[in-house]
């Protein structure tokens, strides 16, 4: 057994392999050699805000590995620059904690501990990737990216594998950030990259607009959107039902969600839309910024491996504005990156060994 860093993982795990990876596992899910179990969070109350566990879980039958991904966070709500954004650090900010755990479904081994962050971003990014090859028009040239944090970064880096942007227009609040975004991606994506001072001058004249932030509310609107557009969000806050009514395809990444039952006093969606068991007074539970149930939620909207098998045609014409969930198989995601990570860092014999008697014991459950 193995602990793999996040330096240890990007040694040998880029975009390409990486959406390789997730397109194997869209393929091994429409055949019914995949799963997932969607995330679940469990809140505690904790002043000033609360404190938050999330996991998520899946498994391929190709690589033969299961994985639950989990994360310790602290979470503070507040106001930036006009738009309700949520934070989150464990300790201090700045520090996080989160965690895989990958193990073989053929023998129930414990195979490794990894750092989650680098494969955080890269999982998202390249499922927004997928999203946009198989919804997006054809030979889309511009992109509108809302957002310059680390998934602004593998959004563009994913998109840009999957088609020929030429230029990219970058948005957030803080004009420092956009700009040296812009500065940064533009010489690592080889291509024309524009930091502009509102969302909507960003979406004006683009062919795929990609939604990467922490807002807790909408961050464009629905006017905005033009014919043929293709969207790709993060959150479902982002998105609000302006964009999905003007959206003339809907569609999810799996088919299974978790909706938490509204009149069930301890079950309720977390700030994020997420399903979250929730500790607390009700006084303590009102300091937790609700999420809307979207239309987006719903589990009978078609998906990228529906499109990917033939079962559904997904975009069928240049007019229509797309909309992708990147939301949902978070388990099945880091089953498939994780799987790869581990078996391409054994190959170059890199990571931590970890003794397996520390995993294992002769006592049974």
């Amino acid at each position: 057994m193995i602990f793999l860093t996040n330096e240890q993982i990007q040694q040998v795990l880029d975009m390409k392999t990486c959406l390789a990876a997730m397109e194997d596992a869209y393929r091994e899910l429409s055949q019914e050699r995949a799963g997932y179990r969607p995330r679940i969070d469990f809140y505690v109350p904790q002043e000033p805000h609360y404190y938050r566990w999330g996991t998520m879980e899946g498994a391929s039958r190709g690589l033969g590995v299961f994985a639950i991904r989990m994360k310790s966070d602290m979470l503070a709500w507040e106001n930036q620059d006009g738009f309700m954004v949520e934070d989150k650090y464990c300790m201090e900010r700045g520090r996080y904690c989160g965690l895989i755990f990958l193990l073989s479904t053929r023998n129930a081994e414990p195979l490794a501990l990894m750092n989650d962050g680098y494969l955080q971003h890269m999982r998202v990014g390249a499922c927004a990737g997928l999203g946009t090859k198989y919804l997006a028009r054809k030979n889309s040239r511009v992109l509108a990216m809302i957002g310059s944090g680390g998934m602004a970064r593998t959004y563009a880096e994913a998109i840009k594998l999957v088609q020929p942007i030429e230029v990219m227009r970058v948005f957030s609040p803080t004009k420092k950030n956009r700009e040296a975004f812009a500065a940064e991606m533009t010489e690592k994506l080889d291509m024309e990259v524009i930091a502009v001072d509102s969302p909507e001058k960003a979406l004006k004249g683009a062919d795929v607009v990609s939604l990467t932030t922490d807002s807790l509310v909408p961050v464009i609107k629905a006017e905005w959107l033009e014919p043929g557009m293709h969207i790709n969000n993060v959150r479902n806050n982002e998105a609000g039902p302006d964009i999905l009514a003007r959206a003339d395809i809907r569609a999810r990444l799996g088919t299974s969600t978790l909706v938490a039952d509204r009149n069930a006093p301890e079950v309720v969606t977390g700030s994020d839309g997420m399903f979250g068991f929730i500790a607390g007074s009700q006084e303590e539970k009102k300091k937790i910024p609700s999420s809307p149930h979207h239309e987006i939620d719903n589990p009978d909207i078609g998906t990228v491996p529906d499109i990917m098998s033939g079962r559904w045609a997904g975009r069928t014409s240049d007019k229509q504005i797309t909309f992708l969930n990147n939301q949902g198989t978070q388990g099945l995601q880091f089953a498939a990156v994780g799987g790869a990570a581990y078996n391409l860092a054994k190959a170059k014999g890199l990571g931590h060994p970890l003794p397996l008697e520390w995993f294992t014991q002769n006592i049974r459950d």
